[in-house]
């Protein structure tokens, strides 16, 4: 068996090397995964659901790989954080989980970097405790890892999701909406094809028609230009209170959580000193010193008293 210092110095860099690949396979994946939904949005114009749903479970199964991938990257940065906890002959309680989720893991992947990583780990800390790892006897092995290598088909509830939800990024109407919610199309000016050879005495000419044809336009237009002026000139309400210049934008979308919003935000209270102000019950108007300015009446009467 090799001393711990050389087995360290060597998984140290199998640690940078494995998160360097991890990194690039999830940009790859990534990358992939973009095409793969602009053919799925094709498809959905096209109206070929049953194929999409077929076709979408390589995107459900490529973004949890990814998922899975993000996990394993985080969990060598941590062994390559604490790598001083390793000098110990036994495995330090802290380091259990990511140490026996990557032996598990490795060999479930095509990682190669992760495969020397878990060939260190295993004669660091000895075959028993690899077997441990291996058959998850003591549940050390994380959740989230087993649940993202656990080969189930994905449910009907999050192959519609991600059908949704590649239509609404691509702007395509898909589920259809029925034609009630559409409306019922634009009314033309003359519906009456067929009277066009009776009225061809009653119609006006071409300049007059032009004209004709041309005043809706107009009236829509000008009532355009003073919506958009009236909306130039609208303030927002105040009554939403104080508002934090803070903004957290929610985590992007994954298997587990297809439509994230930030949770748990508390609403900012205003102040009593606040609250006075805003409706006016603080502020007094203070009168200058001396009095109010006297109009003309009164200067005349002191003056008329100074005489005397």
């Amino acid at each position: 068996m090799a001393p711990a210092s050389t087995i360290i110095a060597k998984l140290k860099v199998q640690l940078k090397l494995s998160i360097a690949r991890l990194r690039m396979v999830q940009q790859k994946d990534e990358a992939v995964s973009k095409q793969q939904r602009r053919a799925m949005a094709q498809l959905l114009e096209a109206g070929k659901i049953e194929s999409a749903k077929i076709r979408v479970e390589n995107i459900i199964r490529s973004d949890i790989t990814t998922e899975l991938h993000e996990i394993l990257e985080l969990y060598c940065e941590l062994l390559l954080a604490r790598t001083g906890l390793m000098e110990e002959r036994t495995c330090d309680p802290g380091l259990e989980e990511a140490v026996k989720s990557l032996i598990y893991a490795a060999p479930r992947t095509d990682v190669k970097e992760l495969q020397q990583v878990r060939n260190l780990l295993v004669e660091k800390y000895g075959k028993e405790f690899a077997l441990e790892a291996l058959e998850n006897s003591d549940a050390k092995v994380s959740e989230k890892v087993l649940k993202k290598l656990a080969v189930t088909p994905p449910p009907p509830e999050l192959v519609t999701g991600y059908l949704e939800e590649i239509a609404r990024t691509y702007g395509v109407d898909w589920p259809k909406r029925p034609k009630a919610e559409l409306g019922e199309p634009p009314g033309y000016a003359d519906d009456d094809d067929d009277d066009d050879d009776d009225d061809d005495d009653e119609s006006p000419s071409g300049g007059q028609a032009h004209k004709n044809m041309e005043a809706p336009i107009g009236v829509e237009g000008a009532k355009g230009v003073e919506e958009r002026e009236e909306l130039s000139k609208a303030t927002p309400p105040r009554s939403f209170g104080p508002q934090s210049p803070l903004r957290v934008n929610p985590p992007s979308p994954s298997t587990d959580n297809l439509h994230p919003r930030v949770k748990g935000t508390l609403d900012l209270k205003p102040t009593k000193k606040m609250q006075d102000v805003g409706t006016g019950k603080g502020t007094q108007i203070k009168e200058p010193i001396g009095g109010t300015i006297p109009d003309v009446d009164e200067l005349a009467q002191r003056f008329a008293a100074l005489k005397k």
